[in-house]
């Protein structure tokens, strides 16, 4: 594979094996909280992405601390640095003020290497991006967009609430600014063709970003998606049909994008397809071959 993996690209930047912390700052969403739509999006679950994040009553700090831990209990010969990840929900739908204090008591932590946020593109006012391009002069600070399709008909069946060029125009401005951008796709929403899949792949490539994450789509326990999936609306990919697509969305990124996630984890408990998604060994080890890594 051309492109750098995350781990590959963090160890060369960074020096050291580099862990990401989830973290749950209590943000909500505009999809959610009735400023777009109260149902959040049709995949979403009632964690917004947030399953494996750290318990939201604890401050970043203790967040970070108990990230920390976990990551000792499970590898502890390994040292590192880490990446505080602003992950559910919307990373950046809150005050100035209150971001600015999380914010900066997770790029101030001594053991964290990295801040990244999670937000949607219709969630980064001017300020807001002045303030991240402030703490990126102190330790970097990139920020993931949830674009996911390009497709308007998609676009409205999920209900992401904003059309492309609202993606289009918080990429120039964070380009602008010289903060990184990774971008979030899905492959196997519903209704769309393989070659859809490979154009949304494409657009993300032809544009200022630094990395991308390419996500399979879960059904999850409790979504409306979870109601279409039982209804028989559609199916999910197989484990060689997806691996293909992410053989062929890698093969047409530039070699300077890194690809920060070829698949993805649905909490055990809540997820009902794709049941092959859970054996992520299998999965990895048949990128790993059609990617020739």
């Amino acid at each position: 594979m051309k492109n750098q993996t995350a781990n590959q690209y963090f160890r060369q930047r960074f020096g050291c094996k580099v862990y990401r912390i989830a973290i749950d700052a209590g943000f909500t969403c505009p999809n959610r909280d009735g400023s777009i739509d109260t149902r959040g999006c049709i995949f979403c679950s009632g964690f917004g992405s947030g399953e494996f994040a750290q318990d939201k009553s604890l401050s970043v700090t203790g967040q970070i601390e108990n990230g920390k831990d976990l990551v000792m209990k499970k590898m502890p010969a390994e040292g590192g640095k880490y990446i505080a990840y602003f992950q559910a929900f919307t990373g950046t739908y809150a005050p100035y003020e209150r971001l600015e204090s999380i914010y900066t008591e997770a790029i101030c932590h001594p053991d964290v290497a990295a801040v990244a946020v999670a937000t949607r593109p219709d969630c980064l006012p001017d300020e807001t991006l002045d303030l991240i391009m402030r703490l990126n002069r102190i330790k970097p600070m990139w920020v993931e967009l949830g674009l996911q399709t390009i497709h308007k008909r998609t676009e409205e069946y999920i209900r992401r609430g904003y059309p492309l060029e609202v993606y289009d125009d918080a990429v120039a401005r964070l380009h602008e600014r010289g903060i990184e951008i990774v971008t979030h796709i899905i492959l196997g929403l519903p209704g769309e063709t393989r070659e859809e899949m490979l154009q949304t792949a494409a657009y993300v490539g032809r544009g200022p970003v630094s990395g991308i994450k390419i996500q399979l789509l879960h059904v999850l326990s409790g979504t409306d998606l979870a109601k279409e999936y039982k209804e028989g609306k559609f199916a999910c990919l197989t484990m060689e049909e997806y691996t293909d697509l992410v053989r062929d969305c890698v093969a047409m990124l530039p070699e300077d994008i890194v690809i920060h996630r070829m698949t993805g984890d649905g909490a055990r408990k809540d997820l009902i397809a794709p049941l092959w998604s859970t054996d992520k060994k299998r999965v990895i080890n048949m990128l790993r071959q059609k990617l020739e890594m």
